[in-house]
């Protein structure tokens, strides 16, 4: 593996944190969770409520949820594997308040996501946009149980 990853994730059911943990594990990788201030409640995740939290900010391409606690310093990794659950055919609107908050320039980004029926491709061209002079690789869903191994083949 050349130079030192950081696998940042955003989980708001737990579901991703468990495959952003294999993921770090398995490359030995650090990890930084994106934690949203306030953090989500079960009705702020409520997608069939179209005024729900959740809702509101996906419909809105500006919002930028506030993050919990400092950003990581970035200057020391090489590699970010970013992960996230797929909200609305792309990723929720912190993992883009992280994007904007932290100099990805030069850095080889790796995206992976959890969904239930959504690919990822959405999500890739749009964080590509916001922050294009990243190093981007395609990325994958993992959902099954080969996030480990995915983990060891992008950090080979």
């Amino acid at each position: 593996m050349a130079g030192k990853t950081l696998v940042a994730y955003f989980s708001a059911s737990g579901t991703t944190a468990r495959v952003a943990q294999q993921v770090a594990g398995a490359v030995g990788a650090d990890t930084y969770e994106i934690v949203a201030d306030p953090r989500y409640t079960a009705a702020d995740l409520d997608w069939q409520n179209k005024r729900s939290r959740s809702s509101l900010e996906m419909n809105d391409e500006s919002c930028r949820p506030a993050i919990a606690g400092a950003l990581p310093d970035m200057s020391g990794y090489d590699v970010v594997l970013l992960g996230f659950p797929i909200w609305w055919y792309k990723e929720p609107r912190i993992v883009d308040t992280f994007i904007e908050g932290i100099d990805l320039s030069g850095k080889r980004v790796v995206p992976f996501a959890t969904s239930g029926g959504s690919g990822i491709g959405g999500a890739e061209s749009h964080m590509k946009g916001l922050c294009p002079d990243a190093l981007w690789q395609s990325g994958r869903l993992l959902n099954g149980g080969d996030a480990a191994a995915w983990a060891r083949s992008v950090c080979a």
